[in-house]
């Protein structure tokens, strides 16, 4: 034999020597070799389950799961043969036995029913053990439901909830007399722990789990058939009799299908984590979205908004015609009506008192190609760098902690490395409900792989309470712990001198700024234990690799870009820069958060953020768009609002952008909102924002565009069409183009890939980028060479300043927001898993509002004591700003006088009504996070805010996988490979 190498093992496979991987399973291998093996339970994303048996083979002569074998030098293995095949067919007759194959009326009829297909490709005919019924009632709720009588115990669902997604709400229990998947140990799927994620939909490999979009829609019989459908299975058997002509039958009927199944590729339009997915549709009916392995940021999972809040694009409300006031009021328009109403007025207040006087707002939700044109717009074609997104109100003050220290505004690295690291630390950041995915490649490390995880919040959020160490540190101190955890470390000789020395400036000058915060300063400041500070100084210094992520709980206070600084100077002084697993991760909020600023939509910056004052970059631009431009830095969207105030900025025009509602002390922003000469809206619905508008235009929502987005780990992905726009609404791109063309731009793109050409050509950060670069599901990490040649792990050789190396950079400790004594109460704020912000689109999905209607107030045990608190019980908070009247929830995710106010209200409970005008000094982001308030008890006693069919209540039942072992060990389970022999030995 060859000399076997450290990867590989040398075996035989049917005969033959061969080298095959070493760690590979061999049912892995044997695909890889186009030898094909039956195999139900076993996918890729979820690894080996073992409950199926059909991927029995030989190794060395004993009968093996191949799903789960490793190969060993010398193995010799048997793909076929008649011990074989009897093996698997037995396997196959059980799972046949637990499943009725009715396949030409069966809503899974697609071409991907795992089941079919295998019973196609092994030519089965018959089955021994006819399938009965099992007993057991169907499940469902608004999303997905659960048939048993079709549940072949693959244990996928089970897998995929309790270590893929963990959120550990399925089981099989296999105790029953005809065992079955059950919710938190036997409820109703409403009643349990379920976040209704769809993995568990996902993964199934028939009809048993299945998207409730799906019933009686995709087939052309399942939709007729409702109160027949079993005379209609039992008909279907006595025509098609044996499986070889059901298979025939149904496999036409499935090809019908694809004529009218559209499969569209798209990007989720909420949060920053930017899962990719297709679209399944009839007309403009939304069957399911079914994600996919080779989807870069999330593989197979998807999140409750992901995979069902999809209603909103359909919605009644959308807007569809062109709207003008008309005094108190608004009437319907044309659009070459509002377009002429824009021109003139843009054009008259340009004459008459120059473009600064005119201000944009882009929109965090709309693509990069429509923030590129909404900062040509404002630049090329009216003169302005009055131009801005919502990345003031969130990101800016983490992009500019980075800035200083490593001359990038973005994530380190991807969420594999976030994954692999062996410590993960998460600062003011409630990922579990913000980027649900991303927390779940944590929660998964943590529980399979040993990934320690310290979280710092002031709530005890999902991540929280699974954490190795939860502290709460005083609001607003994060950057004394920080530095505290920062000089200790070098004070034991901890840090990286290594890496300091090779990569770092500015040590000395660094390290005399931080030798105030010693344990006892650190401690007393912060309210955190010295042992708690020293265990996370330990715990960074035992770990290889390190990454911190944060997220609102940081930035939007006075000192958001310090404490982002202090952040990255810990990363540093660490040496977890540079390397797989390790780096700063700023969790951004919106989908396309991070490309809206990418793309030049900030007033001090072009694309690729190069500075508007720099005179080479801006003469590149300038013979780019073949216009002068300004040379003077705009007003961020924070300064636009005290300039309308004082009668220096007349007009503005903003998109998809609810800034009414978002915006911090909204009662100010709404009275200037009031004072604006004219004010252009662009949305899908007539948002609280267009109440104060002049003219409001209709715009399209993801699905109705082409397009890309950058997600939170710099990733350009392709979104595709998945509909015409709703007739009298158009792209946003469109829109824009044809504002600017009204100005006399010129303009004539006739598709978004010819907007991304032209950015990538002036923009040196993603020069590379373009749509034939991002077919499918292939993605780009900026910085892309213009060779296409991208930087997922950002910095490799060195950082992007003049010498190469990162900068420590010197920050103090900001004081919070002084409220006065009678506002004892901390408002702390952030957002829900299933709602996003203030609920536009998300309240448009039943099945989610109907699991949380409303906004609620958490209040601690203690606060509830002592004001005489009970859930439901109506509650006014008031700050000098304004007030919100709201219901509470007692709940022990908070504590003391510490209240949390989640973001999904536009109305009475409103969270800006309470939230001050002060900001970051650094970027101008609201200090959101730095807010107090007199608490009022409007009334004792009400309904719970939260219905009992919110996963809250729930009950998850953690375990590893499904618990095979308790199968292998019923009375009526025996290996079919023992079987096998048990046969041949009595013939």
């Amino acid at each position: 034999m060859a000399q076997v190498g450290t990867d590989t093992v040398e075996i035989t496979l049917n005969g033959m020597d061969v080298t095959a991987p070493k760690q590979a399973s061999l049912l892995k291998y044997l695909e890889s070799k186009d030898i094909d093996i039956p195999s139900l339970c076993y996918h890729p994303s979820l690894g080996a389950i073992e409950t199926c048996d059909t991927c029995i083979v030989k190794v060395n002569g004993e009968f093996v799961r191949s799903c789960s074998t490793e190969l060993k030098n010398g193995d010799v293995v048997e793909t076929y043969g008649s011990e074989v095949h009897e093996a698997q067919l037995i396997a196959m007759d059980r799972v046949m036995g637990n499943h009725e194959l009715y396949c030409t009326v069966c809503d899974f009829n697609n071409g991907n029913c795992e089941i079919h297909n295998t019973v196609k490709e092994m030519r089965i005919d018959h089955q021994e053990s006819p399938h009965s019924p099992k007993g057991h009632e169907i499940q469902r709720n608004a999303f997905y439901r659960y048939d048993p009588d079709q549940c072949i115990l693959c244990g996928r669902c089970v897998e995929a909830c309790q270590d893929l997604q963990v959120n550990e709400t399925l089981l099989i229990d296999w105790t029953l007399e005809r065992p079955k998947v059950i919710w938190d140990h036997g409820t109703t799927i409403d009643e349990s722990s379920c976040v209704n994620c769809g993995h568990c939909s996902t993964v199934c490999p028939c009809n048993a789990m299945m998207e409730v979009g799906m019933e009686g829609e995709a087939g052309y019989l399942t939709g007729l058939l409702k109160d027949s459908f079993r005379p209609a299975v039992n008909v279907t058997k006595e025509v098609e009799t044996g499986y070889n002509s059901l298979m025939v039958v149904s496999d036409v009927e499935a090809e019908m299908r694809e004529d009218r199944i559209e499969k569209t590729k798209t990007v989720c339009t909420y949060c920053g984590v930017g899962c990719s997915f297709d679209v399944w549709t009839k007309g403009r009916e939304i069957l399911k979205v079914e994600p996919r392995e080779e989807a870069p940021a999330n593989g197979i999972s998807t999140c409750v908004k992901g995979k069902f809040g999809w209603d909103f694009v359909n919605s009644e409300e959308r807007l569809t015609k062109p709207l003008i006031r008309k005094g108190d009021s608004f009437v319907e328009s044309t659009w070459e009506e509002a377009l002429d109403l824009i021109e003139s007025k843009f054009k008259d207040k340009i004459k008459e008192k120059g473009p600064d006087k005119l201000a944009f707002i882009s929109s965090s939700k709309c693509t990069n190609e429509e923030s590129y044109l909404m900062q040509k717009l404002a630049r090329s074609v009216v003169g302005t760098n009055n131009i801005d997104n919502c990345s003031r109100y969130c990101q800016s003050p983490a992009t500019m902690g980075l800035w200083r220290t490593v001359g990038h505004g973005g994530d380190s690295g991807s969420i594999t490395d976030i994954a692999q690291s062996e410590l993960v630390i998460s600062i003011g950041s409630n990922t579990a409900e913000s980027h649900p995915v991303l927390a779940t490649r944590v929660k998964r490390a943590q529980k399979l792989h040993g990934q320690k995880v310290i979280v710092s919040d002031l709530r005890r959020n999902e991540l929280a309470a699974r954490a190795d160490l939860f502290v709460q540190p005083n609001p607003s101190t994060d950057l004394i712990w920080l530095s505290g955890v920062t000089k200790y470390i070098i004070d034991q000789g901890w840090h990286d001198e290594r890496f300091i020395t090779e990569h770092v400036n500015d040590f000395d000058e660094y390290y005399k700024t931080i030798e105030k915060y010693t344990l006892d300063y650190t401690s007393e400041m912060t309210g955190m234990s010295k042992d708690e500070l020293i265990e996370i100084a330990e715990s960074i210094h035992k770990a290889k690799t390190t990454c911190i992520l944060w997220a609102m709980g940081v930035t939007q206070k006075q000192g958001g870009s310090d404490t982002s600084t202090a952040i990255s100077n810990l990363l540093l002084a660490t040496g977890n820069y540079m390397k797989p697993g390790a780096g700063a991760y700023p969790l951004r909020g919106h989908n396309n958060v991070q490309g809206a600023s990418d793309f030049g939509s900030m007033p001090d910056r072009f694309p690729g953020y190069e500075f508007v004052t720099d005179d080479e970059v801006r003469a590149r631009y300038e013979k780019g768009w073949g216009t002068e431009l300004p040379k003077v830095p705009g007003l961020n969207n924070h300064e636009m609002v005290d300039y309308i105030h004082d009668g220096n900025l007349d007009m503005l025009y903003l998109k998809g952008e609810e800034m009414g509602i978002v915006d911090s002390n909204i009662n100010y922003v709404q009275a200037a909102f009031e004072k604006l000469e004219f004010f252009v809206v662009q949305d899908i619905f007539f948002s609280k924002t267009c109440e104060f508008a002049d003219v409001v235009l209709p715009a399209s929502p993801s699905f109705e565009k082409d397009g890309t987005f950058v997600n939170t780990e710099r990733r350009f992905q392709r979104l595709y069409q998945v509909f015409e726009p709703l007739e009298g609404s158009k792209p946003d791109w469109q829109i824009i183009m044809e504002v600017a063309n009204r100005l006399g731009a010129g303009w004539n793109y006739e598709h978004p890939a010819e907007i991304m050409d032209e950015a990538a050509s002036l923009a040196p950060l993603f020069a590379g980028v373009s749509y034939d670069r991002l077919e499918g599901y292939d993605s780009l990490q900026w910085p892309v060479n213009a060779d296409g040649t991208d930087t997922p792990l950002l910095f490799t050789e060195g950082f992007p300043f003049p010498d190469g190396k990162a900068r420590f950079y010197p920050v103090e400790w900001t004081e919070p927001v002084e409220f006065g004594e009678e506002y004892d109460i901390h408002v702390n704020n952030g957002r829900l898993l299933e709602h996003f912000h203030e609920g536009n689109m998300t309240y448009k999905s039943e099945g989610i509002t109907m699991k949380t209607p409303e906004v609620f107030l958490e209040v601690s045990h203690e606060l509830a004591e002592e004001r005489g608190i009970e859930d439901g019980s109506f509650v006014r908070l008031t700050s000098p700003y304004g007030s919100v009247k709201v219901k509470a929830l007692v709940t022990d995710r908070v504590y003391g006088k510490q209240v949390y106010l989640p973001m999904n209200d536009s109305g009475e409970g409103a969270i800006n009504k309470l939230t001050s005008s002060y900001a970051d000094k650094d970027t101008d982001t609201p200090a959101y996070k730095e807010a107090s308030a007199k608490l009022e008890v409007l009334g004792e006693k009400g309904t719970s805010p939260l219905p009992k069919i919110n996963h809250r209540y729930g009950n998850p039942q953690p375990q590893i996988g499904v618990g095979v072992e308790q199968k292998w060990a019923r009375e009526d389970y025996i290996f079919p490979g023992d079987l096998v022999k048990e046969r041949r030995s009595k013939k």
